[in-house]
């Protein structure tokens, strides 16, 4: 879960907001997830029937891994990665709490540094 999802919970429940407005928030999680779980299914079927009727097409006389046949794999597969990132955050790459912790590594190192 994000900082921000996260924090926006965490207000939910201090601020006593009814579990209606919790379970909204789940669900709208849900739907997103399930949304990039589509998308990826429909990746995967798309990309299969272009590399099999391209397959059955191939006389064999050239190379069967070239670039028109690769590239609606490669670029779509790029925007499913940003898909899967918006989806689950940021989260893969700098952890929980990663920006709370970066800043007081920064106010330490800079208070080390002051000619005090």
């Amino acid at each position: 879960m994000g900082r921000f999802r996260k924090q926006r919970l965490e207000r939910f429940q201090a601020e006593g907001f009814n579990p209606d407005e919790r379970y909204e928030l789940a669900y709208k999680r849900v739907k997103r997830i399930k949304g990039f779980y589509i998308h990826a299914l429909v990746y995967v079927l798309v990309n299969a029937f272009i590399l099999i009727s391209s397959f059955n097409k191939w006389e064999g006389d050239t190379v069967f891994w070239q670039w028109e046949r690769l590239n609606t794999a490669l670029f779509w597969g790029i925007g499913l990665a940003a898909h899967g990132l918006s989806v689950f955050g940021n989260a893969i790459f700098f952890g929980q709490n990663w920006e709370e912790k970066k800043i007081q590594e920064l106010m330490d190192k800079d208070k080390s540094e002051k000619w005090e």
